[in-house]
């Protein structure tokens, strides 16, 4: 077991500026990272993230010289639009773009050559992943016309009114003229397209899909190559495990992808797979990895991209024919930018990706892996008063890792602070370095609260077997983990073992859920879109495949392994105040599993509150729900974890049984 402080090296530290006192700063995000098939250009959607704005944020789309930072250019032709997918022509002489008006519910797709913008289609609904053909001629996307909801099982969900499930959205593969015309759908319209990529020569895309509703069968999707001139779809495997980008090697003979047990579409953490593109049986080419691979690109026979090993965010290579991997960079770091949370965006010899960590926000990052360097410092004055760091510790053989995160004058305190342990969601997530300076966590260390994250077994960063260590097993293994890393936490830092809170969204909010039925050792505690009762939930959500990878079999098939895992079964051991938050239209987790928990907490005379925001989905999107969440979870935790709990009991806990 060991400790070790979490900070950028000397590449990505921040400046030592400061702000004007009379000057309120404005956070830079960037997102939607492509490089220029040269690398000597990156595009990226630039946006100021403020607070206290009454609205979502404003991109613009920035082109950067990445040699030394210089804006190029920035495009930003409509106003009222939401930009997205630049992706680079052939020769890197133009950049296609998605322009999204919400207001009139139509998507462009756009083109910029030398000092012009022209539109070259427009989609009534909605549109992603712009990729230009290998002859420049032709850009294929992805749309959906007249969709109900934008794309994604976190989105907000449409009303459910009327005759439910009789028609489905269904994203596919469309192309254009890259001078201009009208879509020609490409893939059949009963199948649903999750992610695609052109074959080298131009006839074809390889892609991941699967009929019926997009939002809830990528975890038994297939991968399927697709003739460009006639849309007609050959099987090339159906894997076990979920699978994420595909990507077709440059001889045309090879389809690479990173395939796992994931839970969440976008959310990517796997191993590195390998499958002729004449079809066969995929080839896992880094099993038994102690990481969990985010992202790949091809590169001379190679697949270089990011992973996530421990508690460290890395560049790798890998060797397909041998398995090799090797580390190319790394930092304790949160890296962002390409397909997911934490992957980044390569053209085969160069990366592109923003890095974070607890003291430093987000730096635009660029180059080959020998000499990556930030490309815009408009974060350089931003800093952080905390301190952190990576903690590790075994629990049933099992090697656990978190985070934790503290207050600096915590650490130096007379006395003993209040702590309050953050479970991620998933479950196959990782807790990574984020920016402190931020969002609810910010509140929370903010108002004097240490801040414990832990990844224990079923989180991404430490290989597939350890991914799966929570099969079968919600709440078992996994909060048995979290209760000995706070053992552990005890032992290096100044916390109160008597004003320790737990909060968490999704499956950290179901965490949280279990856990006030398991011990006492929470004195106040926040579930966000949590999961009560697995049986009900089954038939409630929109996304009921995702379940049977967990649990083996349906809730029809297996009620008895869904009850075992409902948080509602032991209500009656619930000591804890517990404060619930959903979002109305939540279609990944619906409100009624947060009433069903509410209800019963009231029955055990047991202190709650519930709060549904309305027209939410599962993340929370608008600034003033998103600014009265972070003031009542603060409020919550102050009531119980600074001015007492009476009532609760401070036994010693016991850890959650096994099932």
């Amino acid at each position: 077991m060991w400790i070790r402080s979490a900070s950028l090296t000397v590449l990505l530290l921040a400046s030592s500026q400061s702000f004007a006192a009379d000057a309120k700063p404005a956070l830079k995000t960037y997102a939607q990272l492509a490089l220029s098939p040269s690398g000597s250009q990156l595009a990226s959607v630039d946006s100021i993230t403020d607070e206290d704005a009454s609205a979502a944020p404003h991109g613009v789309l920035t082109v950067r010289d990445t040699s030394n930072g210089t804006v190029l250019r920035t495009i930003d032709p409509c106003a009222t639009c939401r930009y997205s997918g630049p992706a680079w022509s052939p020769l890197g002489d133009a950049l296609a773009f998605l322009a999204a008006d919400r207001k009139s519910g139509t998507v462009s797709l756009m083109v910029a050559e030398a000092d012009k913008v022209r539109t070259v289609t427009a989609v009534k609904g909605v549109a992603a992943t712009p990729r230009w053909s290998p002859d420049g001629k032709v850009i294929a996307l992805l749309a959906t016309v007249g969709a109900r909801k934008e794309v994604g099982a976190t989105q907000a969900g449409a009303a459910l009114v009327g005759a439910i499930g009789e028609s489905e959205d269904e994203q596919r593969i469309a192309t254009v003229a890259a001078g201009g015309g009208e879509l020609r759908f490409v893939s059949p319209d009963d199948h649903y397209i999750y992610e695609y990529d052109w074959t080298p020569d131009g006839k074809g895309f390889v892609a991941t899909s699967a009929k019926g509703n997009g939002d809830n069968n990528w975890w038994i999707a297939r991968l399927y190559a697709v003739d460009a001139s006639s849309g007609k779809l050959r099987e090339i495997a159906a894997p076990k495990t979920q699978i994420a980008l595909p990507h077709v090697s440059p001889d045309g003979k090879t389809v690479a992808y990173v395939g796992g047990l994931m839970s969440d579409f976008g959310v990517f953490f796997g191993d590195i797979y390998t499958v002729p593109l004449a079809g066969g049986t995929p080839t896992n080419v880094t099993p038994n990895y102690g990481g969990s691979f985010t992202s790949i690109a091809w590169n001379n026979g190679k697949l270089v991209g990011s992973a996530v090993i421990v508690d460290r965010a890395a560049l790798t290579s890998v060797t397909p024919a041998t398995g090799d991997v090797k580390v190319l960079w790394e930092r304790e770091a949160m890296l962002s930018g390409g397909a997911g949370p934490s992957s980044v965006h390569s053209n085969g010899t160069q990366f592109a990706f923003t890095a974070q960590d607890f003291n430093h926000a987000p730096v635009l990052m660029a180059g080959s892996p020998d000499k990556i360097q930030a490309v815009a410092h408009d974060n350089d004055g931003f800093t952080t008063d905390v301190v952190a760091r990576s903690v590790t510790w075994t629990n049933d053989g099992m090697n656990a890792q978190g985070w934790l995160v503290e207050p600096r004058g915590n650490a130096t305190s007379k006395q003993r602070a209040p702590m309050v342990v953050v479970a991620h969601g998933g479950p196959s997530f990782a807790m990574m370095p984020f920016y402190a300076g931020f969002g609810s966590n910010k509140a929370l260390l903010d108002a004097g609260y240490t801040l414990f994250l832990p990844n224990p077994r079923g989180s991404g960063g430490q290989g597939e077997a350890f991914k799966r260590g929570n099969v079968r097993d919600f709440g078992g293994g996994d909060l048995r983990d979290v209760l000995t890393g706070i053992d552990k936490v005890l032992t290096v830092a100044n916390v109160d073992e008597n004003r320790i809170g737990i909060t968490g969204h999704s499956y950290g909010g179901c965490m949280v859920m279990w856990a006030v039925t398991q011990t006492n050792r929470f004195k106040a505690a926040q579930a966000g879109a949590g999961i009560a009762n697995w049986i009900s939930y089954y038939g409630q959500n929109g996304i009921n495949q995702w379940m049977i990878p967990f649990f083996g079999a349906s809730a029809y098939d297996d009620p008895a392994a869904y009850r075992a895992a409902s948080p509602i079964e032991k209500i009656k051991q619930a000591k804890t105040p517990t404060m619930l938050t959903v979002g109305e239209r939540d279609i990944e987790v619906p409100a009624p599993q947060s009433m069903e928990f509410w209800n019963g907490l009231r029955a055990m005379n047991v202190p709650t509150k519930l709060i549904i925001y309305e027209g939410e989905g599962h993340n929370f999107r608008k600034p003033e729900h998103l600014r009265d969440f972070r003031q009542q979870q603060v409020a919550w935790f102050d009531k119980y974890l600074k001015q007492g709990a009476a009532g609760v009991s401070s036994d010693t806990p016991a850890a959650a049984p096994n099932r």
